[in-house]
């Protein structure tokens, strides 16, 4: 059986309940859902849905920069917005940091997102060297 790795950050805003930022399970690294908490203050941050989707990627590149791998591995994210009438914004800022070939993407409305964020994002990515 493949052991299962967790990995943690500082960079990132630490777990908010009993979970791991991330598992590395073979060559995958896969990512909990990042919500716009500032790591420093575990506050969300402050701002419209393009503030918000900025910090969430970078709280993911955090554990993704821990794990060994980075966001061009990545290789599926899936985005929860509370309101879909936000996706043409939030997608003009999930394009800045998918420069190269994007990774494929579900993305879902929700009723709701834990400390009320308007985006959540997780991802599946390849690992780097063991």
């Amino acid at each position: 059986m493949t052991p299962l790795t967790p990995i943690h950050t500082d960079e990132a805003p630490k777990a908010i309940g009993p979970y791991s930022q991330a598992i590395r399970a073979g060559g995958l690294i896969f990512c909990a859902g990042q919500i716009p908490l500032d790591p420093a203050s575990m506050q969300l941050v402050e701002g419209d849905i393009e503030a918000q989707t900025r910090r969430a990627l970078q709280n993911l590149s955090a554990v993704l920069a821990a794990a060994g791998s980075g966001l061009d591995r990545v290789v599926k994210t899936t985005v929860f917005l509370q309101d879909m009438g936000e996706f043409a914004r939030m997608n003009a800022v999930y394009g800045q940091f998918f420069t190269g070939t994007p990774p494929a993407r579900s993305t879902v409305q929700v009723a709701g997102l834990p400390r009320g964020a308007r985006v959540e994002i997780e991802c599946i990515a390849l690992a780097g060297p063991a």
